[in-house]
């Protein structure tokens, strides 16, 4: 039973965060608990297969993170995404797109599509996406006269693309983590120059992949839209523009809502793709840049900088929090040789390196059912990276497949987080099974995504080979 002790620290991990306790602390307390049960075994003469040296490496990880420049990208990036929210540039952008596309059928659920694409890609969090979707279009869209499955799934799905387009949050804590354990398996096959595996990397990889998940999801709406028009209704652009209070033109508007924040984030891009800058000084960017059309957008008051401020500082203690957490959890599990365990178990799975990944994904997608993506990132992957990852898997490719896995279970009812979210800001009238109904078409287009990066790991291995 005591060689199986790091599978019980696993399962009891799970089980405290799902009696919703704090993750940082139940990671740290959870495994401290487990390291003096297995120091208290060892001094009473019972081999607990624990190695108590581990933990003296503890100061040294706790350094690493405080160093690591990698990670200063997380406080710039949610800057710049909780300032395009909180100055209401996202607003605009969102009524721009509304009055481009709004005449069409289908067009409001576009212009979502399009602005959660874009607002994904300035704050890379579900939460604040879904949210913000949620309380901007979902009213608008069923005043039109949408079909509510339609209106809550395409917010719900799109809400989720900040998983995967860049530059997301979750890309760079997984291409940080991603880029160690590549590290640690190469040193296990005994090469010690590694190559090595950045974020822009992670980036770059999913690129294709994001895109041609906005594209699928467009096609989707557009598909409905011609197929049952009742669903999909266009509105009217006059009654749109006064309801929205804009009294300019549709070129001033478009040219206010539209420009700055596309230029924004292609120059972020642009900046990390061309080469020209690290993800982290392409954060800085960013934020300077979300700061700066905030002030000439004329929406940045005392008031709304404290509050970007205080959410900054909270999304940045918590992420840096977990992680610390997550590096004394991942020596006590390697303390209890969890790591040689692993690998025995998946060198000794039906299927080889193929059998292994399908069960990790299917894994990470149960999960993504109790857990955050951060929980995942720093606990799970550090674990069944390196194994996979010595077995010849592509790290780009991997940090894709589990970025867009973990979108699909974001969605996946009932437990995915998103459609928690929208069922918090959504009106009473909207029933929940009709948010559960309106994801189940994009959860479908999601696996068929998964399905074409299994037998064709060039949509994310491609552009990086390029660069």
């Amino acid at each position: 039973m005591l060689e199986f002790m790091p599978l019980v620290l696993f399962a009891v991990i799970c089980i405290v965060l799902m009696f919703g306790y704090p993750v940082a602390l139940s990671l740290a307390g959870t495994a401290l608990a487990f390291a003096g049960l297995g120091m208290g075994l060892e001094a009473m003469g019972i081999d607990a297969h624990f190695d108590g040296g581990y933990l003296s490496a503890f100061p040294n990880r706790l350094y690493g993170i405080m160093t690591n420049q990698t990670l200063l990208a997380v406080p710039l990036f949610v800057l710049m995404g909780v300032l395009l929210e909180k100055s209401k540039v996202a607003e605009t952008l969102l009524d721009a797109m509304a009055m481009l596309f709004g005449s069409m059928r289908g067009g409001l659920g576009i212009s979502v599509t399009l602005v959660g694409m874009l607002l994904a890609a300035s704050t890379g969090i579900v939460g604040a996406t879904v949210v913000t979707m949620g309380l901007m279009s979902l009213p608008t869209m069923l005043k039109r006269g949408y079909s509510v499955p339609l209106a809550t799934g395409t917010i719900c799905a799109t809400g989720t693309l900040g998983q995967i387009i860049p530059p997301s949050i979750a890309l760079v804590l997984l291409g940080d983590v991603l880029s160690s354990a590549y590290q640690q398996a190469q040193l296990s096959m005994g090469i010690f120059s590694p190559k090595t595996v950045s974020v822009g990397d992670l980036f770059m990889g999913a690129l294709v992949p994001g895109l041609l998940l906005v594209v699928l999801y467009i096609t989707y709406v557009a598909f409905i839209s011609w197929w049952k028009p009742e669903a999909a209704p266009p509105a009217d652009r006059k009654e749109l523009m006064e309801e929205l209070g804009h009294t300019g033109g549709l070129g001033l508007l478009l040219l206010k809502g539209m420009v700055p924040p596309i230029v924004l984030i292609v120059a972020v891009l642009g900046s990390i793709l061309g080469g020209f800058a690290t993800p982290t000084e392409a954060s800085a960017v960013g934020a300077f840049g979300a700061l700066m059309l905030a002030l000439i957008y004329r929406r940045l008051s005392f008031k709304v900088l404290g509050e970007v401020l205080r959410s900054t500082v909270n999304v940045t203690t918590m992420v840096f929090l977990i992680l610390i957490g997550a590096a004394l959890f991942s020596l006590v599990f390697r303390a209890y040789g969890g790591e040689e365990l692993v690998t025995s178990l998946f060198e000794g799975m039906p299927g080889g390196v193929v059998g292994a990944t399908i069960i990790v994904m299917l894994v990470i997608f149960l999960l993504g059912f109790i857990l955050d993506f951060i929980e995942i990132t720093f606990v799970v992957v550090p674990i069944v990276g390196p194994i996979l990852l010595a077995m010849g898997v592509d790290p780009v490719w991997l940090g894709i497949m589990i970025a867009i896995n973990l979108q699909t279970s974001f969605l996946t009812p009932p437990f995915g987080f998103a459609l928690f979210y929208l069922r918090g800001v959504a009106p009473d009238s909207v029933p929940t099974s009709a948010i559960y109904r309106g994801v189940i078409p994009f959860i479908v287009l999601q696996l068929a995504m998964l399905t074409a990066l299994a037998f064709m790991p060039q949509l994310a291995t491609w552009l990086p080979d390029q660069f």
